[in-house]
């Protein structure tokens, strides 16, 4: 195939069109809705270089509109949780949408993940490549500032996809933008390899927020040296009885890519997170139960595992934790690899 297509996805309930951008390179094969700027398929080679699926997705519109998913979709305007929906800046209160129980998940009811992006800058060739626009209004879920975002995905050099961020803002406001692919490389996922570069870890309370980060020696959080998946989630420890396995902020230790790697001993298929993120959370898709799979089938918890990396979740409340702050004249930019390969 070409290495860029476009086409028509489907329509909204007002009938504005989702496109769907295509980009084939270097044996890897990703497309990308206008709704939400998810990732809707992509498909990788294994040892034998039968290409299949590896993330959740859908393969019409409808059912991303009928159950808000995240599958594979771009989050903000603030990743992950905050606190009471609620954070100060500047003296000012600001109160958001609380979507989860008291606190404010991935931005709230209308976050980035349900809103239609507009397509710019299309590039084909041996490193296809595409942009997503997004202006998010002041007062949007209650987040000061209005917002201009790009998000640009790349494909090569090599199997890998590069999401590269970019936004700006014309008044204080706070930022933390992810992707949140749910992957699936092909054999159980409780049987798949995984390794962070993280020697912490940030335990939750009761509504999942963190706490101080502790040090992961000693627990089933230690993903130092590889570790079988399923191994970690049937131990008995209670952060992850709380939770029904991980959904944990892992603050990256400094040093040597990748952040994060994953390997499916079934298909041979490798996949390593890099990215100038100051940490990934891990969720190990635990609230499955009431979603389906791109054939239609029911998925189950632990079908799938995130590797989101991000800023601090409730970093505007911490100010022990890194400052998500964004102001007018800077320029917010990270990036996120997804490099995959295969194991004979």
């Amino acid at each position: 195939m070409d290495t860029l297509q476009r086409d028509v996805f489907g329509h909204m309930p007002d009938g504005q069109v989702i496109e769907r951008v295509t980009l084939a390179a270097d044996g890897i094969r990703v497309a990308i809705i206008t709704f939400g700027a998810a990732i809707q398929s992509l498909q990788v080679p294994d040892r034998a270089g039968r290409m299949e699926e590896v993330v959740l997705g859908h393969d019409s519109l409808q059912p991303y509109l009928a159950k808000r998913s995240f599958f594979g979709a771009t989050v903000g305007r603030y990743a992950n949780r905050i606190a009471g929906s609620r954070f100060a800046l500047d003296g000012q209160t600001h109160r958001l949408d609380g979507n989860e129980g008291g606190a404010t998940l991935h931005g709230g009811y209308h976050g980035f993940d349900q809103r239609v992006w507009q397509i710019g800058e299309c590039n084909a060739g041996p490193h296809p490549s595409v942009t997503f626009h997004l202006q998010d209004s002041a007062g949007s879920g209650g987040f000061p500032g209005t917002l201009q975002v790009a998000l640009t995905y790349t494909l090569g050099p090599g199997p890998q996809i590069k999401l590269s961020y970019c936004a700006t803002t014309d008044a204080p406001t706070v930022l933390n933008l992810t992707h949140h692919g749910f992957f699936a490389l092909g054999g159980d996922v409780r049987d798949q390899m995984l390794a962070v570069r993280a020697t912490r870890y940030l335990p939750t309370d009761t509504s999942q927020i963190p706490l101080a980060p502790e040090p992961v020696a000693g627990t089933p959080f230690d993903l130092t040296q590889a570790a079988r998946i399923g191994g970690r989630l049937e131990q008995d420890h209670p952060q992850l009885r709380a939770q029904g396995g991980f959904d944990h902020y892992y603050p990256l230790d400094d040093g040597a890519e990748p952040a994060a790697r994953l390997w499916d001993p079934a298909s041979g298929r490798v996949m390593e997170v890099l990215t100038d993120q100051p940490g990934i959370q891990v969720y190990t898709a635990n609230t499955m139960n009431g979603f389906i799979a791109r054939n239609g089938a029911p998925l189950h918890p632990w079908d799938a595992i995130c590797l989101e990396a991000q800023d601090y979740p409730d970093a505007p409340n911490r100010p022990d934790f890194p400052s998500p702050r964004l102001d007018p004249g800077e320029t917010y930019s990270r990036s996120i690899k997804f490099r995959f390969a295969v194991i004979p």
